[in-house]
């Protein structure tokens, strides 16, 4: 039995990003179908064998090379298919594309990644990518992106994520009522003073993970008598317990995965920002006062290693409520099954694509037909392997709901057109050779 509400809204979402959709539109929805549909995603090209698919691998290369799309109306057409319950926690990330040999591909930089290495060094040339998504309150496979960038090298991932967020509360709904406003966390890999200081002037509150021996400082008590007045007083050490002062705010519990779990909080302190934050300009740096927070658990969920202490700094209007901080960070977790998701069964980064605008082109893709199996999750009939248990419609993964959203297509009628016959190809006048294409370093950045 199928739940009307979520059909229709399944058929209205397919038919706005059809409009969204400009050159080689029927193409570039031939292929999301195809993404949808096809048992085993391994290249671009494999997608023309899919059932929906009419047209040859020659146009889907095509459609991705020279079709267009209105991203910023389908940016405001994803963020309105939020997910349910409605949640005020999103995680920034950012997730690279390998592009190591692609000598002619531009756009290219150095960027980190834990598991290939490059002359020793777990550093690869590709395309990064920024993203925001939406994380449901308790650690699920399932996310609602609502922006995704590519990082031009030279960029500040920290100003990129912080231009992120800044365009999608201009168009967001969220009730002005929420105690302290949407929490957006990220990992070590930001800087939280940076991220302070560019959204300072937003009601949002950040949650930002430090990396070990942050030290900060508290507002100085006394002034001296002349000379220039003091800007930090007593220095505060995560690494050094004896110049920690009593904390501010204390919260412990128990719990089922993490057993006895505690957090103690540091108000009104600020940190040194760093030179380049301010590069360019003659006035004094300015001070970001936030709460230093520290997380201490028991055990983790799967007992691989013991538990270190984490330290978070938090910024925001109001001071944190400790007893949903830690649960917010948990949940962004959600983000790395998005991520698996993408690489490994909607293979994300396999095509060899040389131009950035369609990666661009193939993200977004992706991204739409992830939105389409989120709203078919109740839909769509579970079609399990012999060795898997069936599973309730609220647990079902994407893997899982993608298997069975074939059955559905033949009832949502794809509004592409007809592929129309272009005659034969006359193919390379003779003794015609094309030229070598240019080739583009990749970008090494120096501070």
């Amino acid at each position: 039995m199928r739940n009307t509400t979520e059909w229709e809204a399944l058929r209205a979402f397919r038919h706005e990003v059809y409009t969204r959709f400009g050159l080689r539109r029927d193409a570039l929805f031939e292929t999301l179908d195809a993404i949808l549909s096809v048992p085993t995603l391994e290249t671009p090209a494999h997608l023309s064998l899919a059932a929906p698919c009419q047209r040859g691998w020659g146009s889907l290369y095509d459609a991705l090379n020279a079709g267009t799309m209105d991203i910023p109306r389908l940016e405001r057409l994803v963020a309105a298919y939020q997910l349910e319950p409605r949640t005020t926690w999103f995680a920034v990330d950012a997730s690279v594309w390998p592009r190591c040999d692609a000598e002619t591909s531009p756009d290219r930089g150095f960027y980190h990644h834990p598991y290939r290495q490059s002359h020793g060094q777990p550093i690869v040339a590709g395309w990064n990518y920024s993203w925001l998504v939406q994380v449901p309150l308790q650690c699920s496979s399932w996310t609602a992106p609502l922006r995704i960038r590519r990082v031009i090298p030279g960029e500040n991932l920290n100003l990129v994520a912080a231009e992120q967020i800044r365009s999608w509360l201009e168009q967001s709904d969220l009730p002005t009522n929420v105690a302290n406003g949407p929490v957006f966390t990220f990992d070590a890999g930001y800087d939280a003073v940076q991220l302070s200081l560019a959204l300072r002037d937003l009601p949002v509150c950040l949650l930002v993970r430090l990396r070990a021996g942050r030290c900060f400082y508290a507002d100085p008590t006394t002034q001296p008598q002349t000379g220039r007045p003091r800007r930090h007083g007593v220095k505060f050490a995560c690494d050094d317990p004896a110049t920690w002062p009593a904390p501010t705010a204390i919260w412990s519990a128990t719990d089922p995965d993490y057993g006895q779990i505690g957090l103690r909080a540091w108000s009104r302190l600020h940190a040194t920002p760093h030179h380049h934050a301010t590069r360019g300009t003659r006035r004094p740096r300015p001070l970001i006062r936030g709460t230093l927070i520290r997380l201490e658990v028991e055990h983790l969920p799967r007992p691989t290693k013991a538990p270190t202490p984490l330290w978070f700094w938090w910024f925001g209007a109001t001071p944190p409520d400790l007893a949903e901080v830690w649960r917010a960070y948990v949940a962004r977790f959600s983000l790395e099954h998005t991520f698996r998701f993408f690489k490994q069964t909607l293979r994300w980064t396999t095509p060899k694509l040389r131009s950035p605008a369609a990666a661009d082109r193939w993200t977004w893709l992706l991204i739409l037909a992830y939105v389409q199996l989120r709203l078919a999750r109740d839909t769509v009939t579970d079609l399990r392997l012999p060795w898997q248990p069936p599973l309730p419609p609220e647990r079902r993964t994407p893997a899982r709901v993608r298997r069975g959203f074939s059955q559905l297509l033949s009832d949502l009628r794809s509004p592409a057109g007809a592929p129309k016959p272009c005659g034969r190809s006359p193919g390379r006048p003779t003794g015609k050779r094309s030229p070598p294409a240019p080739r583009f370093p990749a970008v090494k950045l120096t501070s």
